[in-house]
């Protein structure tokens, strides 16, 4: 047999001779063009697909991630309340709280509904939380994001620290007047009439979630007492752990900490729906987005179909040169699965540089359309999150190399079963 015959009957398998054949048929020819067409087709839509997945599992991820630091942050990760004798000894019970291992701090809290009004604006629903100085200065999101102001002397300023967010809304900045209005006032003969009281902006802080920064006011926890009519006494103690996963186990020793019946409600238990719907979102997103992955394995296998009925007469050749069947199966899965390979990690490389600079990318399209992409109104966080999770980018890499791989199975099998005598018999 000539060289040509021994190279093809004695290559092992993903040989030189069988990289060497695969790597031809990826070359664009003048009366090919249609398959490569496909090929490049096939090659962008797996690179989109992936980069696609990667951006928006990341951008998901991130979202969570920023959402649940900030809920953690500033409200506690377990709260308190009493069921059998008002919290009149909380100064006690707090110290008794914080003691216990694992606990990282305790807040004694007033909390009340308000209408809060300023120099514009028809005025807004507040939640109004009412904390002791020292207490403030536990909230790190709080005390670390002071845009105007500041919280030193909060007490005694009887002044309350509002959102940015709701300061832009009412026009306000540190050292104006807010209004406050809750209709659990005074109790006078025509019966109770709502409260009114103006107070001082001491400080404006911005913690980069639009809910809170819109809504949220803090007040010193006397004044608070004295606006909602819960003289000497507070409705809830809210508890920050070590650990915020571990609300279970502490239930019990928070419990005897407190010597008394209480009521508890944990984080999740709060935002139970919120980070459902979040999960949820996250894995539909992912099955439809690797639909686009699966269009594009679908154009491998058409471009497949195609090379393999214009290389009969080829494969023909290479059968009665003393190829085997599997070598030509192997030579179609290799010219398959390197349009698979390279399209996957060019989309794994897109998809990281992308993560990398998402903000930067978001600011600029917002600069180029002249409006919010990210609007912070409906979004809650004012800057777009990215996190990269190792472990779900290699499964969409797994992913999208075993569909490429098996998008040439087909095509490979009906190339390896062409008789070389039928495909030849007119030639």
């Amino acid at each position: 047999m000539s060289e040509a015959a021994n190279r093809a009957a004695g290559a092992g398998p993903f040989s030189a001779f069988e990289r060497m054949v695969a790597l031809r048929y990826l070359r664009s020819r003048r009366k090919e063009t249609i398959v490569s067409v496909i090929a490049l087709i096939s090659f962008v839509g797996i690179m989109l697909g992936v980069a696609t997945l990667i951006i928006v599992m990341a951008v998901m991820n991130g979202f969570r991630q920023e959402l649940m630091v900030r809920i953690l942050g500033t409200n506690g990760h377990v709260i308190l309340q009493p069921i059998d004798s008002p919290l009149v000894d909380y100064p006690e019970v707090t110290t008794r709280i914080e003691a216990v291992k694992g606990i990282k701090f305790a807040l004694p809290v007033v909390e009340g509904q308000a209408l809060a009004s300023g120099r514009v604006g028809a005025g807004t629903g507040a939640l109004v939380r009412g904390l002791r100085d020292e207490d403030i200065s536990k909230l790190e999101f709080v005390r670390d994001n002071v845009r105007q102001g500041t919280f030193d002397g909060f007490n005694a300023s009887q002044g309350v620290a509002i959102g940015a967010r709701m300061a832009e809304n009412l026009g306000l900045s540190a050292g104006d007047l807010l209004t406050l209005v809750t209709p659990d006032g005074d109790v006078t003969p025509m019966g109770v009439t709502p409260r009114v009281k103006a107070y001082p902006v001491a400080a404006i802080f911005e913690i980069g979630m639009s809910e809170y920064d819109a809504s949220i006011v803090y007040m010193p926890l006397t004044e608070a007492q004295l606006f909602f009519n819960s003289e000497d006494r507070v409705q809830s103690i809210e508890i920050f752990l070590d650990d915020p996963d571990a609300v279970d186990s502490m239930r019990v020793p928070i419990e005897a900490a407190a010597q008394r019946q209480v009521f508890m409600t944990d984080w999740r238990e709060r935002n139970r729906s919120f980070f459902s719907a979040l999960q949820v979102e996250r894995n539909v997103m992912f099955m439809i987005l690797t639909l686009i992955v699966f269009v594009a394995a679908l154009n491998i296998i058409s471009g497949l179909i195609m090379l393999v009925k214009d290389k009969g007469r080829d494969i023909a050749i290479l059968r009665t040169m003393g190829a085997t069947s599997g070598a030509v199966m192997r030579i179609f899965v290799m010219t398959g699965a390197a349009i698979g390979v390279t399209g996957t990690f060019t989309g794994l490389l897109l998809g990281l540089i992308v993560c990398w600079n998402i903000e930067s990318i978001r600011q600029f399209f917002s600069w180029l359309s002249g409006t919010h992409v990210f609007d912070p109104n409906f979004y809650f966080l004012s800057q777009l999150p990215a996190e990269i999770d190792t472990g779900e980018t290699v499964s969409v890499l797994l992913m999208a190399l075993a569909l490429s791989f098996l998008a040439t199975i087909i095509p490979a099998w009906r190339a390896a079963r062409i008789d070389p005598v039928e495909a030849l018999r007119y030639e």
